[in-house]
């Protein structure tokens, strides 16, 4: 739809107003497909542990972002208003892909298939290529840069003139978003396995990035993209009021669902620390250690006794620890005087 046709923007002009994408329809079908084949095919197998629901609704939800974004009147008017245009982009770089990574997809589809494909499948996540694409500095780095260089340059002007390269721009969100918050979000067989805090951090570090970039895009002077004031509709605001509104939504709206992602990551931390009973993993590790050590003689047994078996850590009290380490000191004791 040309831009001169659009009729004024409104809310109800971004629910209702949509355009057909064939391309993005046919690689959604696709993907739903497939990956409900997946889930059938699991529940078929496995009767008993069947695919999270939870799972499979965010997955679908996430190509349902990417379909909002991209045909609803959110990608109808994503050429003529640049704001509206930075709600596209934070949809398919920061909503989208998180749901589509907690979706699990790869583990679905080790969990669904079967030899050769299950064995293809774990060399793929196993290889050179995909441990170089997760590592996190490199995802970090991507994030960055795509934010910085498709926001802050002359690519702009490019994309907003050339609906191939604006195409390949969407394209280029996902995938950068799909990567860096694959190891902070997933729980895929890759090589990586970041901690907590680490992920914490890593998201913490994107954080100034958007917040950056919307305060320099509001603090313009003059409008940076001459092509967003070719073929204005007369209804819209003006090319910088335009560029100062899209800094907001890049500020605000950046910086509050990196929030949301970060303490939904505090969440999952906390939840894991309340399974490990509240002690965490140091403190886990320490008993389960001590209870091993008490346990275990510390000479080959020549007397024939039977060796006692290191009880589980969380099911030692402080009276068993007590005991326990009293008969450890009297084992040296005794090997001391020997």
């Amino acid at each position: 739809m040309g831009s001169q046709a659009l009729p004024p923007v409104s809310s109800a002009e971004l629910v209702g107003l949509w355009q057909f994408a064939p391309v993005v329809t046919g690689l959604v079908v696709v993907a739903a497909g497939l990956y409900l084949w997946g889930v059938l095919r699991v529940r078929r197998r496995h009767p008993a542990r069947p695919w999270p629901l939870w799972r499979t609704a965010l997955f679908l939800g996430g190509l349902g972002v990417v379909v909002i974004a991209t045909e609803s009147g959110i990608g109808s008017y994503d050429d003529v208003l640049f704001w509206d245009h930075m709600i596209q982009h934070l949809l398919l770089l920061m909503v989208a892909p998180p749901m589509l990574v907690l979706g699990q997809p790869a583990t679905l589809l080790l969990h669904a298939s079967r030899n050769p494909l299950h064995t293809w499948t774990k060399k793929f996540l196993r290889s050179r290529v995909v441990t170089c694409l997760t590592w996190p500095p490199f995802t970090v780095a991507l994030y960055v840069t795509v934010i910085v260089g498709t926001h802050l340059t002359g690519f702009m002007n490019v994309v907003l003139s050339n609906e191939a390269v604006h195409n390949a721009e969407h394209a280029l969100y996902l995938i950068a978003g799909y990567l860096y918050f694959l190891p902070l979000l997933g729980r895929e067989p890759i090589r990586w396995r970041v901690s907590y805090p680490t992920r914490i951090f890593l998201l913490f570090l994107a954080m100034p990035v958007d917040a950056f970039t919307g305060l320099v895009l509001g603090s313009e002077g003059s409008n940076p993209f001459p092509a967003l004031a070719q073929a204005r509709p007369a209804w819209a605001p003006s090319p910088l009021s335009d560029v100062h509104i899209g800094g907001a939504v890049m500020w605000v709206g950046g910086s509050g669902l990196m929030f949301a992602i970060m303490m939904t990551v505090f969440f999952a931390w906390s939840r894991e620390v309340r399974s490990d009973g509240g002690l965490g993993w140091l403190e886990a590790a320490r008993r389960t250690n001590f209870a091993t050590m008490v346990s275990a003689p510390q000479h080959a047994n020549t007397r024939g006794d039977t060796p006692h078996r290191a009880a589980p850590a969380e099911s030692v009290d402080d009276d068993q620890h007590l005991a326990a380490y009293n008969e450890y000191l009297a084992r040296l004791n005794k090997q001391h005087e020997r």
